[in-house]
């Protein structure tokens, strides 16, 4: 019998960028390195764990926007036209690396990938990755989660609960009606917590959510087991992992986390940048802007711009001992823990999924050699959380504090004299939203297409990726413009709907352009 249990949880999500009204779009190319380097090699390890008859469970989160764009046409066909762009170039790079003993191996492995993924997402899954990550959860090695529908900080809405309120029940119904059943648990976008949001998410039905360590280790009163069991909120029954710094710091630390081993591959080296204008000009943005392709043939080396060549097989052979080293570390934690707990505990380990194959690039090698090893002992089992709370049916009732899993681990990191001045146009716009869904209770067609449409605007508004993006000055200009583009868009519908007004042929193209949540009903605000 195990000693304990380990909660692996992979937190899918990217903004929702969709631009029909552009050939080219560069931020789409999120979505599109995201399924190249993420979604499917992800897929495709979990795929030969069960066909080598692996037992095992991961717990992911697949957001509202990201279904959407991993469901929506347009982008299905650009994506093929980036692989199919990936392909040329590798095919191009096979003749330009020939004979080099470093980078000819390297060059027939990226064109072998780049294949095998558009195979992947063409022939096998006929583009729709959702509904391999939905077989996956049919077959029960994989618990979807849910997410706000557009990731909106919650902290920041509750001053309008029905702002919050839609943001819990569109994410609900959108993943009933791709997913096929209600979500056992929800991510709370950014692990945002404040006291009374549990009681929203008991009412959609949803059982357990997580929080940064500090939102269990500061609750009242103090856990017993701190933050190697749930604890039960109150007022809702809902449970609260949190998560553990121990095994997150083994990834995410910039000093000791694996991902910065020498040997891994570098992901700021790439044949984008490095190669010759005009060996490169068709591969990367229509202007002549540099961009990564995904060709990289460096490994991180160290705190050098003299990077040595990358080298598969050993980055295999180090991603094999850190996968090791992982499940001794677990095992030593949870035989300690055991013996001071009297009880099994959970150590939950959280991470953006993105994390796994984009920017490490073996991390799903890495899970793979991890998922395999934990197979073959007997101290501790990966576990989901409500798997763990049907085994552990007692637990401690005691009220999370606020928090989140931002910086200073609070709202700070969401509100500060960067991106504080949004907050002012997302308020406005929700008092506003639930004015309009009292006031218009029996809308004709025309109307309530026009109210939908603005209750999709505002969602887009709300997505917490905007401050997070200007806060972090990666890419802020196009963070600005999105939030100016969908308050404007919605003040401009709420003029039609109030003058009675409404241009359908524009209200369409924007129904177009932003096509996110086809099945909402604005009444969710009222």
């Amino acid at each position: 019998m195990s000693l304990g249990y380990s909660s692996i949880v992979l937190h899918a999500h990217l903004p929702f960028v969709r631009h029909p009204e552009y050939d080219f779009f560069l931020e789409e190319h999120w979505l599109f390195e995201a399924i190249t380097e993420t979604y499917i090699p992800l897929i495709t390890v979990f795929e030969g764990l069960i066909n080598d008859g692996i037992d095992f469970k991961i717990t992911m989160s697949l957001t509202p926007p990201l279904i959407a764009m991993l469901k929506d046409d347009l982008l299905q066909r650009r994506y093929l036209v980036y692989i199919g762009k990936l392909i040329e170039l590798s095919e191009k790079e096979l003749i330009r690396t020939k004979g080099d003993i470093n980078f000819e191996p390297l060059a027939k492995y990226y064109h072998q990938r780049f294949l095998a993924t558009y195979d992947i997402f063409e022939r096998k899954y006929k583009r729709n990755l959702v509904n391999a990550f939905k077989s996956l959860q049919d077959y029960g090695v994989l618990e979807i989660i849910t997410c706000g529908a557009t990731h909106g900080f919650l902290p920041l809405m509750q001053n309008i609960p029905q702002a919050v309120k839609a943001q819990i029940s569109v994410a609900v119904e959108n993943y009933k009606l791709n997913l096929g059943r209600e979500p056992k648990g929800i991510w709370l976008p950014e692990c945002g917590y404040y006291q009374g949001l549990d009681i929203l998410l008991r009412e959609n039905n949803i059982n357990y959510f997580f929080t940064d360590t500090h939102g269990i280790l500061n609750s009242n009163p103090r856990p017993r087991y701190g933050a190697y069991a749930p604890i039960i909120c109150p007022n809702s029954g809902v449970a609260v992992f949190c998560r553990d710094k121990e095994s997150s710091e083994q990834v995410w630390s910039s000093e000791i986390g694996y991902p910065g081993n020498p040997y891994y591959r570098e992901y700021y080296r790439d044949i984008g940048y490095d190669l010759p204008f005009e060996y490169i000009k068709d591969y990367i943005q229509p202007d002549g802007a540099r961009k990564n392709t995904g060709i990289k043939y460096y490994r991180v080396t160290g705190k050098t711009d003299k990077k040595e060549p990358y080298n598969l097989e050993m980055a295999k052979k180090i991603a094999k001992e850190h996968a090791l080293d992982f499940l001794v570390k677990r095992q030593n934690q949870i035989i300690n823990l055991n013996s001071i707990m009297g009880r099994s505990p959970i150590v939950v380990s959280p991470y953006d999924a993105e994390l796994y194959g984009h920017w490490w690039f073996e991390g799903p090698l890495f899970l793979n050699y991890l998922i395999r090893f934990v197979n073959e002992q007997n101290i501790y089992k990966l576990i989901t959380p409500s798997e763990y709370l049907y085994l552990n049916p007692v637990n401690q009732l005691s009220q999370p504090s606020e928090s989140s899993w931002g910086a200073n681990g609070y709202n700070s990191f969401w509100l500060n004299p960067n991106n504080d001045y949004i907050y002012r146009y997302l308020h406005k716009c929700a008092k506003k939203m639930v004015e309009f869904a009292y006031i218009y209770q029996k809308p004709y067609p025309l109307q309530k297409r026009a109210l939908n449409q603005m209750a999709r605007e505002l969602l887009l508004l709300q997505s917490s990726d905007w401050a997070f993006i200007i806060q972090t000055g990666t890419m802020p200009e196009y963070a600005e413009k999105r939030i100016k583009t969908h308050f404007h868009r919605f003040e401009k519908l709420s003029k039609m709907v109030i003058n009675d007004n409404i241009n359908e042929n524009w209200l369409s193209k924007i129904e177009y352009i932003d096509n996110i949540f086809p099945e909402i009903d604005y009444s969710v605000y009222r």
